[in-house]
C-alpha cells in the first residue's frame, strides 16, 4: 500500500515540478505516473552503477557530483518518454533538485502514515 501511495505522490510531485519550473513539462497525470515509475526504475538500476563508476569524482567533489547523477537520471527518463520533457541539462539539474526536495517531504510524510513496527 505504501508503495502505491508513494508512486501516486511522486507523480503528483512531478506535476508540481512542472508547475513551479518552466524547464520541465509534464503533459498529463498519466504521463507523470509513467515518468515517476521510469525515474524510480532508473534510480534503482542505473544510478547505483553510475555512483560506483564515478566514485573518485564524487569523492573529489565532496559528494556534489551526486547532483549531476540525479540530473542525468531525470534527463534520461525525459528522453525515454513522450509526455515528459526537460529542456536541457540545467533544467534537469534544477528539476531534479526540486523533485528531490518534494520527494524527501513525501518520504517523511509516508513514514508518519506508515510507521515501521
Amino acid at each position: 500500500m505504501k508503495l502505491l501511495v508513494k508512486w501516486l505522490l511522486s507523480a503528483a510531485a512531478l506535476l508540481l515540478v512542472a508547475y513551479l519550473y518552466q524547464g520541465v513539462e509534464v503533459r498529463s497525470f498519466t504521463a507523470a505516473l509513467i515518468a515517476a515509475f521510469v525515474i524510480g526504475l532508473l534510480n534503482a538500476v542505473v544510478r547505483p552503477v553510475l555512483v560506483l563508476l564515478t566514485l573518485p569524482v564524487t569523492v573529489l567533489t565532496l559528494g556534489l557530483f551526486l547532483f549531476v547523477i540525479n540530473a542525468l537520471m531525470f534527463w534520461a527518463a525525459a528522453s525515454l518518454l513522450d509526455g515528459f520533457a526537460v529542456r536541457g541539462f540545467v533544467a534537469a539539474l534544477i528539476g531534479s533538485l526540486i523533485y528531490s526536495v518534494i520527494g524527501m517531504v513525501i518520504e517523511s510524510a509516508l513514514e508518519r502514515l506508515f510507521p515501521k513496527h
